[in-house]
């Protein structure tokens, strides 16, 4: 299990230049029904914002950022409690500025802001959130007015040397729409694909499964149940970024990654591809519609040879779904000329969710476990690796 930092009460869009700032921070979960049960300590900073004119505001390499300060101490007792934050030192009229709540003060703005997905130890660290600008005025209009997103930054690789730093923002709701918000498999799959990267000589099904995703080849990769898009942006800056024995070919390829959900969840997607696009060369990656209970739609169909791999992070958490689900897969297998690999982030919140396998056994499909992350306390993130058996389908 994970656990997010976030605000139950979020901060204003805007406020005025004395006096403090309200919000009421949380510790909880990824579906925010389970609150920390022990105390930790929360720390704060001010990052002045730029671009505050685009619809996705990424921190930029060099921040006029306040050293992290404590605010408050986190007790599930105390969760409702309102906290009153200080203003940036010097706030005035016309400037912007973010809030940052992490548990743990760093060296640096990338370290406090960002979780760590090149660790493998990357759910000990509860996953800090920033919200969008505040702009300060003097006459505020707005001053009521909450804010409807936070942001959070996942590297994927910190900056060593001459090596470019590699992360992620990745923006979320914060209404209690479940399916605007990063879980646990999606950050946990994430991570585990950054340690497949940069995996060398490869054995087996790990062997399999790094040449479905990252061979110097093009690929066509398909992801299931996308929700906000951290699993396959993820995958598209691993493709296009990091260093790896294909990276001077992928320079020249073009890959294909289509990001899947409801019709209702593509306009965020679109948003954090657009937000992190430097890290997604020759790549094309976008976000399409498809419906488990509809028929594939064209864009799927007229892929030339189909599907490479096949990637779902958090699709089991409504079994009444899965003969849908099952049925898509086989769909989308039998579109490919060799079959593809398929690979799924899963947490356990119910036993039945695991008859996921018994279905996805009597069409070909065939799950091992191949991995998994571990997070603060509870459930790790399994990672599984589902092969096809063609005879089956």
């Amino acid at each position: 299990m994970f656990f997010y930092v976030s605000f139950l009460r979020p901060p204003p869009l805007e406020s005025v230049t004395f006096g403090s700032i309200l919000i009421t921070p949380q510790i909880a979960n990824d579906l925010r029904t389970e609150p920390l049960d022990t105390s930790v300590d929360i720390f704060y900073s001010w990052v002045q914002a730029t671009n505050i004119s685009a619809s996705h505001t990424v921190l930029a390499q060099r921040e006029i950022a306040t050293k992290p300060a404590k605010l408050t101490t986190w007790r599930a007792a105390t969760a409702y409690k309102e906290i009153p934050v200080p203003l940036p030192p010097g706030v005035r009229d016309g400037l912007a500025w973010r809030l940052v709540l992490a548990t743990r003060p760093a060296a640096s703005l990338e370290e406090f802001t960002a979780v760590d997905l090149f660790r493998e130890d990357t759910g000990n660290q509860a996953v800090p959130v920033v919200s969008m600008p505040i702009m300060f005025n003097s006459r505020a209009v707005r001053k009521g007015a909450k804010q409807e997103h936070v942001e959070r930054v996942y590297r994927l690789r910190p900056k060593v040397g001459d090596e470019e730093e590699v992360k992620l923002t990745i923006k979320e709701q914060t209404s209690f729409d479940l399916d605007k918000k990063v879980w646990d498999s999606g950050v946990g799959l994430s991570s585990w694909l950054v340690g497949l990267a940069k995996t060398t000589d490869p054995e087996g099904k790990i062997f399999e499964i790094k040449d479905a995703l990252f061979s110097a080849e093009p690929r066509n990769i398909l992801e299931l149940g996308t929700g906000i898009g951290i699993v396959g942006i993820t995958l598209a800056a691993l493709r296009s970024t990091l260093e790896s024995p294909f990276v001077e070919q992928a320079r020249t390829i073009q890959d294909r990654i289509i990001l899947t959900d409801l019709e209702s969840a593509i306009p965020l997607i679109d948003q954090n591809i657009s937000a992190n696009a430097k890290h997604l060369r020759n790549v094309q990656l976008n976000a399409q519609v498809l419906d488990w209970d509809e028929e594939l739609p064209a864009y799927v169909r007229e892929l030339e040879d189909g599907l490479n791999s096949i990637i779902m992070a958090d699709v089991t958490y409504n079994t009444a779904s899965f003969p849908a689900l099952v049925s898509t897969l086989g769909r989308l297998i039998r579109l490919s000329k060799k079959p593809p690999l398929v690979l799924l982030g899963y947490k356990e919140r119910d036993a039945a969710e695991r008859t996921l396998w018994e279905l996805a056994g009597e069409i070909g499909i065939h799950f091992e476990k191949i991995g998994e992350r571990g997070g603060a306390g509870g459930a790790p993130v399994e990672i599984w690796l589902g092969s096809v058996d063609t005879s089956q389908l």
